[in-house]
């Protein structure tokens, strides 16, 4: 029987393997966190109000070990948030999307195909749109603007060449 005022149960356990405890955590890579970590087991299991362990030693052990598991996936948690924010955070603005950038970027393009295509005329630009972007048939639009397929053609040709022009501007 111990003496009067010595630790029993869990504590006592605790004690006797405080050491093997903090070797084994600074084994798995606590590292400098391997004390912190020992003395985080001793509050959590102290806490502990169920009944008896079948085998404490084990049960110290385990819990060590995820202590030790739940301080790095808080560690990680935390540098990936820093690391995001700081990426986000410059000179004190959070720097747009890079999804809106390009949706911007986008409609700049598209602005300036635009204004190619209307400085090519009405009908060169109303060629190379039923031609391209509707899929119309040359024979078709060439009816449907009662002029011969050579201009469709020749219109089709000038608006193309005007677009690779800006294209390679763009570069």
């Amino acid at each position: 029987m111990p003496p009067p005022g010595s630790p029993t149960g869990i504590e006592a356990i605790y004690l006797a393997n405080r050491d093997r405890l903090l070797r084994f955590l600074v084994a798995r890579g606590a590292g400098d966190a391997a004390e912190d970590l020992v003395q985080d087991l001793w509050l959590k299991v102290s806490k502990r109000a169920d009944g008896p362990i079948g085998n404490p030693v084990a049960y110290l052990f385990r819990a060590a070990d995820t202590l030790m598991i739940d301080r790095y996936r808080s560690r990680r948690q935390s540098d990936l948030r820093d690391r995001a924010w700081s990426e986000d955070v410059g000179d004190g603005e959070v720097s747009p999307d890079p999804h809106a950038e390009r949706v911007i970027a986008a409609r700049q393009e598209a602005e300036r195909v635009a204004a190619v295509l209307a400085g090519l005329g009405d009908r060169k630009a109303a060629i190379f749109r039923r031609a391209r972007i509707d899929g119309v048939p040359q024979r078709q639009i060439a009816a449907e603007l009662g002029i011969s397929l050579s201009t469709v053609e020749s219109d089709l040709r000038a608006a193309c060449r005007a677009l690779a022009d800006l294209k390679e501007r763009m570069r």
